[in-house]
């Protein structure tokens, strides 16, 4: 991989991991509802199963869904159903904060990382990545490349957004704020279903 080609991976990764979408929206909710130390073990899951799906999908797994277009589709709605569940649980929770019995949990870190194989804006990243910044010549190398340049970002992205979440947590101490921006994070969330479930 040449340096223009990887410097132009580091750029594409950084704003894709950084932007808003489905695993920044639960990592935020997550951190105003349960703190940055609670929230850990998901945004290792993130920065894990995402390049690890890249890799996967870099690998030949991405001939499957070609092959058996039925089992991206079930995969597909099936994650669909998933998130709008995780936006009810979001939209549904409380602040943890002054509770004497804690009613609900971060997701874990095998939660997170199962989670990228339902994230749109995952499969995007991924399948995007891999066509434009591998070349046939290096291949397996572009693949590794691109994997480890997304544990970074994923690592120091997800990182981000969960300290945002806590940031939050920290100011808005009226519980009515935080159902205000659950409610709010629940419905992005939804909302990235959109481009996923048109195609």
């Amino acid at each position: 991989m040449t340096f223009d080609l990887f410097s132009a991976l580091v750029i594409f990764a950084a704003i894709s991991a950084y932007t808003p979408g489905p695993n920044n929206t639960l990592l935020m909710a997550s951190g105003i509802n349960f703190g940055y130390r609670r929230t850990l073990p998901l945004v290792l899951g993130v920065c894990i199963g995402f390049p690890l799906m890249i890799a996967c999908v870099g690998l030949g797994l991405g001939k499957i869904f070609v092959a058996f277009p039925m089992i991206y589709t079930v995969l597909k709605y099936a994650g669909a159903a998933y998130m709008v569940w995780l936006a009810w649980k979001i939209a549904s929770s409380v602040p943890s904060l002054n509770q004497k019995t804690k009613v609900s949990y971060p997701m874990t870190f095998l939660q997170g990382a199962a989670f990228q194989w339902v994230n749109p804006k995952g499969w995007v990243m991924a399948v995007t990545s891999l066509s434009t910044y591998t070349v046939a010549a290096h291949y397996y190398t572009g693949v590794a490349a691109i994997t480890a340049v997304y544990v970074l970002m994923g690592f120091t992205s997800a990182s981000a957004w969960a300290l945002f979440g806590m940031a939050l947590k920290q100011v808005m101490s009226d519980p009515r704020w935080f159902r205000v921006i659950n409610g709010i994070l629940a419905l992005l969330l939804i909302v990235s279903l959109i481009p996923m479930l048109w195609h």
